[in-house]
């Protein structure tokens, strides 16, 4: 097997490993009386040693001793934004939409990174780009034409919570880039990681009354899978895969991801989506297609 070959399974794996996680969460809601902050932190909990014991290794090794105490309060306030409010409203959103609307939803951040690029960073955005982002939000106003999608209880309220999930996240890559061009994904990420770690579980302590010890045991299963398999090990197969691919090439695959999405939607939770849905679908995949381009 080639090193493109096995990029683009790593890659191709690692994005629908990440957005099974829709899944994984909404058969949580379905079997288990269990609120987001709960679900959350039982994530974050058992993704947390993993993460710091890569945190450690490479602290042993040298390789964190150049971040300066500026950068590491910058990370600090990043990780807030990118894992703890993101993950936060998008577990609460999970609790209104369907898993398939709730992929395209989130799925447009990186229309909203070229967007905040050029707000708050000054960057130009070419005429290519510009199409491409017609294109997506062409893909949501036709899903949004759709009289299915609102049938739905609390839908509005679903898909705004999603829809903040993907702001605080486009935020966080945006004024994140310096910092992982700085010191590394691999850096960067474990120690977000590990501050947002820190906040999902500040969160729970002060406002949950509920026992982190005392639950069902098959929630402990569910919190298990979430962080392990969407979490930890698409992690690093995507940033594996994207150095074997290149970023480019490593996002038009990762596309495939909100795609299974629907399709595991569709196998383990019933649902379904309507033509009209599918086509507004295909428009937002192919603009954050032409995006990563």
């Amino acid at each position: 097997m080639t090193p493109k070959q096995r990029g683009v399974l790593l890659v191709a794996f690692g994005a629908v490993m990440f957005s099974a996680k829709a899944i994984v969460i909404k058969l949580a809601y379905t079997n288990f009386e269990v609120d987001d902050i709960t679900l959350l932190t039982l994530r974050f909990g058992f993704a947390l040693p993993f993460f710091a014991i890569i945190a450690a290794w490479r602290y042993h090794k040298g390789l964190f001793k150049g971040i300066s105490k500026k950068d590491w309060g910058i990370i600090a306030l990043l990780s807030m934004l990118g894992y703890y409010i993101a993950s936060w409203f998008d577990f609460m959103g999970l609790q209104y939409i369907t898993a398939g609307l709730e992929r395209i939803i989130l799925f447009i951040y990186p229309t909203l990174v070229v967007l905040f690029s050029r707000l708050f960073l000054g960057k130009t955005i070419s005429r290519k780009a510009l199409i491409a982002l017609g294109i997506t939000y062409l893909g949501v106003f036709i899903i949004a034409l759709d009289p299915h999608i609102f049938e739905a209880e609390n839908v509005i309220k679903g898909g705004s919570m999603i829809l903040v999930s993907a702001v605080t996240y486009a935020l966080y890559l945006v004024f994140g880039g310096e910092q992982i061009n700085k010191y590394g994904s691999i850096n960067f990420n474990s120690i977000a990681m590990l501050f947002s770690s820190v906040y999902v579980v500040l969160h729970f302590t002060a406002f949950s009354e509920t026992s982190i010890t005392e639950l069902p045991a098959g929630l402990y299963g569910y919190g298990i899978v979430l962080a392990i398999f969407c979490t930890v090990l698409p992690t690093f197969m995507v940033m594996e895969g994207i150095k074997l691919l290149g970023a480019n090439l490593g996002s038009i695959v990762a596309s495939f991801g909100p795609v299974s999405t629907i399709f595991l939607g569709y196998i383990f939770l019933g649902e379904t989506f309507t033509v009209q849905e599918l086509a507004g679908s295909a428009f937002v995949i192919v603009g954050v297609v032409l995006i990563g381009k």
